[in-house]
């Protein structure tokens, strides 16, 4: 917990304006909750000593401005349009009103905002932006979202991209941020089919997102090569670092992986096998491109340059904190299929 009380006050602003959003029973209340979750998090980001925050801070503004604008607009036009009170449904009011919320979390083909917006900030804020913010706009997707071509083909395209648009990258930041739009295509998919499902889901990664974020933080790591240099004396640092990454991308023995496998039954059950085949190929991807930060590390024969005398952090909450996150990632699965057992 930041001990700034400004950055207190916001954080509870923050958050108060998902609940306002996902709590509202109209939506010009969703809006307004949304808007207050904006304002909250631009003053998070901005920093005046860092060039790249406030680039950041200020794209991520104009998107999100141009999100809600299209919202109320779209909401307002249905409105006059049709029914004043019970917003009656046509064939096109879910893809007209979903529109506007898939730009705010970043789902495919509008995405484009996300990685450069993620680049620019600190880890602090990497995980407000992959897990709080994701949470009131797919929260209202959940009121109008239905299995159709529209919602198929955003599902595809999400994890599609967050697959392949990571396998080039080489910032830390950006792989994370195509992961987190794949794994956005996975809380579609969740969502479609169950509300409880997308809860599970989103309660998981974003989990699995802190534990990444306070363990790479930690290492103080911002792109591959440097994951190489990091200290023989920091193994524990390395451990927790790695297995984390893998059980954001699903690896079986980790915690990532039940959620996955949850929805790809319930996908198998609802008749949607080859839209599972597709996911799990793409999931796949993801998990290359993890491996890929992992391996050097985990060979026995890696290699660390003698001038690197970067000492490891020794910040006692944060490393007790990461330990106990990683920990939850790794036997979380084991304990779920035990407690799954007895009752």
């Amino acid at each position: 917990m930041p001990n700034n009380p400004t950055k207190i006050l916001l954080l509870t602003t923050l958050v108060s304006g998902v609940l306002v959003s996902v709590s509202s029973n109209s939506w010009l209340g969703a809006w307004m909750g949304l808007e207050i979750n904006l304002m909250s998090f631009i003053p998070l980001m901005s920093n005046i000593k860092n060039m790249y925050n406030t680039e950041a801070s200020l794209k991520y503004f104009i998107v999100q401005v141009l999100a809600s604008t299209t919202l109320l607009f779209m909401v307002v036009m249905k409105t006059l349009t049709e029914d004043l009170f019970t917003l009656e449904s046509t064939a096109y009011t879910p893809m007209i009103i979903c529109t506007p919320l898939l730009l705010k979390s970043g789902a495919a083909p509008l995405h484009w905002w996300f990685p450069g917006v993620m680049e620019g900030l600190s880890w602090e804020n990497c995980a407000l932006l992959m897990t709080v913010q994701k949470a009131s706009p797919l929260m209202l997707m959940s009121y109008l979202i239905e299995i159709n071509m529209f919602t198929f083909s955003i599902i595809l395209m999400s994890t599609i991209v967050g697959a392949i648009g990571g396998l080039n990258q080489t910032s830390m930041r950006k792989i994370l941020t195509y992961s987190s739009i794949n794994h956005t295509g996975w809380m579609l998919i969740a969502l479609a089919l169950s509300e409880s499902l997308w809860t599970v889901y989103f309660a998981v990664y974003s989990t699995l997102a802190v534990t990444v974020v306070s363990a790479i933080k930690l290492s103080g790591v911002s792109f591959i090569n440097q994951t190489m240099m990091t200290n023989k004396e920091a193994t524990l640092m390395k451990f927790m670092m790695f297995t984390s990454l893998l059980s954001l991308g699903g690896l079986p023995p980790f915690l990532g992986f039940l959620p996955k496998w949850v929805i790809i039954q319930a996908m198998i059950m609802n008749s949607l096998a080859p839209m599972a085949t597709i996911v799990v190929v793409t999931s796949l991807m993801t998990l290359y491109y993890y491996l890929k930060i992992s391996y050097s590390s985990f060979m026995i024969l890696s290699t660390e340059p003698k001038w690197n005398m970067k000492a490891p952090s020794n910040k006692k909450t944060s490393n007790i904190t990461a330990l106990a996150l990683s920990s939850i990632s790794m036997t979380g699965l084991a304990a779920c299929t035990i407690i799954a057992n007895i009752y």
